[in-house]
């Protein structure tokens, strides 16, 4: 087994061997591309996240900079959202399901490192896969840390740090993020807090 096999098994691997440092340079080639893009050319955003994505769907838009690994180890589903600064280490699979909104500055860590200094300094590193489901909002510099699984319908509240589980239809966060409590048909008709909406076509 490679040192790519293991790292996408989940495994202690070596990320300087079998090719998987030409694949991130690829992959800074195509992310360059598309930081650099001029704001008069916003209309190519899609497509060129359609070459550094493992898999979108036909509406996708991330407002750069954005920074990942490889790419083609991501996948987010149809009308996929993200704001200024999104950082993915996709070492291990990330997986979002569609209706993602995802604000500013938020990084999804699938890369760490042993504990032990002696193990830390071998140059061994791993990858757990993330999975994010639908009709996720996860507020501004939260950060999700590897093997985790948040459901559908969840909002993560700003400055979180997700280092476990959140089941679907919760609002969670804090550091480390902890469920505060479930959303409800109450929440429907308020905009903000205790703002109710003052239209009909939500």
């Amino acid at each position: 087994m490679n040192q790519r096999e293991r790292m996408l098994q989940g495994l202690p691997y070596k990320a300087w061997l079998d090719g998987l440092a030409q694949e991130r340079t690829s992959c800074k080639e195509k992310i360059y591309e598309f930081n650099m893009l001029h704001p008069k050319e916003r209309d190519k955003i899609p497509e060129l996240l359609k070459k550094i994505l493992g898999k979108t769907g036909d509406n996708v838009w991330i407002e750069a900079p954005f920074h990942c690994d490889y790419g083609w180890n991501i996948e987010v589903g149809e009308n996929f959202f993200a704001n200024y600064g999104l950082t993915i280490l996709d070492v291990g699979k990330v997986t979002i399901g569609e209706n993602a909104q995802i604000a500013p500055n938020v990084s999804i860590y699938t890369a760490g490192h042993p504990i032990h200094p002696d193990s830390r300094n071998s140059g061994y590193e791993y990858g757990i896969p993330i999975t994010i489901g639908d009709n996720v909002w996860i507020g501004g510099n939260s950060v999700i840390l590897p093997g985790v699984h948040i459901g559908n319908n969840v909002v993560i509240g700003s400055g979180s740090v997700v280092t476990k589980d959140i089941p679907d239809n919760m609002i969670a966060a804090g550091n480390p993020c902890r469920v505060i409590r479930e959303i409800t048909e109450k929440d429907r008709k308020y905009y903000y807090k205790d703002r109710e909406f003052d239209v009909d076509d939500y």
